[in-house]
């Protein structure tokens, strides 16, 4: 059977990895560490999306007012590097996805708002055979990160392959924007971190419940 498209960029966390656990541990052990209210994983999963800063910006009471905010964010990105494979692991059916579309001769890119370094770790450790390229958020560079479509611009760069008859796949509205803003199609995942409903809402058409149903659009 031939699949649709002949290069996908994936999202990272929510999409390919369910990483939520390991991040709502960080999260409260920067926020315990500087004498601070823990958060419920539901709600660091609300919180997630738009890259780590934002992330502690909404966990941490005032965000950026704080006036231990640097420390706590200081704390969450310690900790995160040191622990982000205790409980992070593929969705089921994802390493079965990739190495399909692989054996295809499709192109395998990630693009994520985690932090570039996490983001090329996590990709090695758990899709060294199948993912070509993965890149995280590192504006410093003068990269910005998504919605912008300047992550996927890059992964495509590295890619050496156009936009034609490449897809986006993503779990949030972040990620439906991102599509948009870089000219692609989204497929829009249902195992992630935000429901058919809120998707939908902001602006999601095209819907998957499980990975392997990716190869039937």
């Amino acid at each position: 059977m031939k699949v649709g498209y002949s290069t996908y960029i994936f999202d990272l966390d929510g999409t390919l990895l369910n990483t939520i656990d390991d991040l709502a541990s960080a999260v409260n052990y920067a926020l315990r560490t500087n004498n601070m209210p823990e958060r419920t994983t539901d709600e660091v999963r609300q919180f997630v999306g738009n890259g780590i800063r934002k992330l502690m910006i909404r966990a941490v009471p005032e965000g950026e007012s704080n006036p231990l905010f640097d420390a706590a964010f200081s704390s969450f990105q310690e900790y995160y590097l040191l622990h982000s494979l205790d409980k992070t692991r593929p969705y089921d059916g994802i390493p079965q996805l990739l190495s399909e579309l692989k054996s295809r001769g499709c192109r395998l890119a990630v693009v994520s708002n985690k932090f570039h370094l996490a983001t090329k770790e996590l990709c090695a450790h758990f899709f060294a055979d199948t993912i070509e390229v993965a890149i995280g958020e590192h504006e410093a560079e003068g990269i910005r990160k998504k919605p912008a479509p300047d992550t996927v611009i890059e992964a495509l760069r590295h890619l050496n392959v156009g936009k034609e008859n490449a897809v986006y796949v993503g779990d949030s509205d972040v990620d439906i924007a991102t599509a948009r803003n870089s000219g692609l199609p989204c497929i829009s995942v249902l195992w992630g971190f935000r429901d058919r409903e809120f998707l939908k809402a902001n602006g999601a058409t095209t819907f998957v419940s499980a990975p392997l149903d990716i190869l039937d659009l």
